[in-house]
């Protein structure tokens, strides 16, 4: 075996690729994890024309954006993953990685990264739809953009990781995952922009976890957002991702619940 097989890259990308093919052979992944994404910023435009966005200074392309992009985090990362880490545990898969070479980071990330790369490629995608379709113009500050997608990969995937612990079985897994979804979608921004929420509701909501990534994606683009409140939003989604990890290396279950 190879050198570059044996690191803990190599690895990684061996368990990688075997779970992309196994991806590509789940058509109910599939469905969540590439057709949801792109449909529900339509749903998503037809609500936001309705809105008085005016009055919070957006539009409809700085709902719309961040929002298309949440909803992939939501969806193509956080959701399929949850149901595909508990596939595998429940299959002994993850078991019988843990007697090889992997340790359990790279288990995890292995497993994760096909879904972080549709995540990404996704967003990259609807980026480009929403600017083609919608009123959006280049990004003032990309770089918070940027650190807001990055952010919000990591945080899905951990958090993933530790909806699957409690997740007894592949069809629970779907429930398990709707209260983080929900959430998101009413508190974070996703369905109406926390903006047009009363000042402390919107501060309450801006703790959520997907929050900062909704805030640093739209005040990229817009470039209205302080370097204060960048930073401020970029401590809560470290927060969280610190959170979510501590409680991942503390319960996740490597073996089926019974």
């Amino acid at each position: 075996m190879s050198t570059l097989t044996t690191s803990p890259a190599g690895r990684m990308a061996a368990l990688a690729r075997a779970e992309l093919t196994l991806l590509a052979r789940s058509k109910s992944v599939l469905v969540t994890a590439v057709l949801v994404p792109l449909v529900m910023p339509f749903t998503v435009r037809s609500t936001v024309k309705e809105m008085d966005l005016a009055s919070a200074g957006l539009d409809i392309g700085l709902v719309v954006l961040p929002a298309s992009i949440g909803y992939s985090l939501l969806f193509a990362v956080y959701g399929a993953l949850v149901g595909v880490l508990a596939a595998r545990r429940e299959e002994l898969v993850l078991k019988r990685l843990r007697t090889g070479e992997l340790r359990d980071g790279e288990i995890l990330a292995g497993a994760s990264l096909p879904a972080v790369a549709t995540g990404l490629v996704q967003s990259v995608v609807l980026v480009a739809a929403c600017t083609a379709v919608l009123p959006v113009a280049a990004p003032e500050a990309p770089q918070w953009a940027v650190l807001g997608v990055l952010a919000g990969l990591v945080l899905c995937a951990a958090l993933a990781a530790l909806t699957a612990s409690f997740s007894r079985t592949v069809e629970s897994a779907q429930v398990t995952s709707l209260p983080f979804i929900l959430v998101s979608m009413v508190g974070s921004g996703l369905m109406v922009p926390t903006e047009l929420f009363p000042d402390r509701v919107a501060a309450v909501c801006g703790l959520l976890p997907l929050s900062p990534v909704v805030t640093l994606v739209r005040g990229g683009w817009s470039g209205t957002l302080s370097t204060g409140d960048a930073v401020q939003a970029l401590v809560t989604a470290l927060a969280w991702i610190v959170t979510a990890v501590f409680a991942v290396r503390r319960w996740f279950r490597w073996e089926p619940r019974r």
